[in-house]
């Protein structure tokens, strides 16, 4: 398959888990819960996103013809050095395009991945680390995994999402104009349910990509 990326760049893992990671995120262009344009924003199921994915006019990006290639490039940014390599792969929706070839190249490189997906679509076999962000509104398949990220606030029961088989719960305030009363939201529900723990987007904070 060709895959489409939108931007490929060195950085610290800014959320979640992980977070001060150095990692290689790779950021593929499409997503299924919102075009990427603007005018559709408001008729889209995820209307949050801060994210641009659409084309492949980013940083590295470009249209990739072959697994081994894509991942070529994912070293080259990586550098010197086979340990502890970390590659974020994200979107838009990183399961459309994520398939076993790249994920068996990856691993070659010597490269242990994370993947961010919102859950609509089943992850592949070999991930090593899956972070899950529902976004209200879409159907969850994918409900399994190391980390679930809930972006809030958003209507979800929070029981029903605490039953499910996650490793990890984080909640991470919703950025935007309101970003103060949702930073305060998420840290109240953190002191009401201390299954969860608060997740910061500290690559803004830094001033990080």
């Amino acid at each position: 398959m060709t895959y489409a990326v939108k931007e490929i760049f060195l950085t610290l893992q800014g959320e979640g888990m992980q977070s001060g990671s150095r990692a290689v995120f790779l950021r593929f262009a499409g997503c299924n819960l919102w075009t990427g344009r603007e005018e559709d924003r408001t008729k889209a199921i995820c209307q949050f996103c801060d994210t641009d994915f659409v084309g492949t006019d980013g940083v590295n990006g470009g249209k990739f013809a072959e697994a081994v290639t894509l991942a070529d490039k994912v070293a080259e940014l990586w550098g010197e050095g086979r340990k502890d390599r970390l590659v974020v792969i994200t979107g838009g929706e990183p399961m459309l395009q994520l398939d076993a070839d790249l994920i068996d190249a990856l691993h070659d490189r010597g490269f242990r991945i994370a993947v961010e997906s919102n859950g609509t679509i089943a992850a592949p076999e070999g991930i090593d680390w899956l972070c899950i962000s529902p976004k209200w509104g879409s159907e969850l398949v994918q409900t399994s995994g190391d980390e679930l990220k809930l972006v809030w606030p958003q209507p979800f029961d929070l029981d029903q999402l605490e039953a499910l088989d996650f490793a990890n719960f984080l909640i991470q305030p919703m950025d935007g104009e309101n970003v103060e009363e949702a930073t305060e939201a998420a840290i109240a529900l953190v002191m009401e349910r201390p299954k969860w723990r608060l997740s910061l987007q500290t690559h803004k904070l830094l001033g990080l990509a």
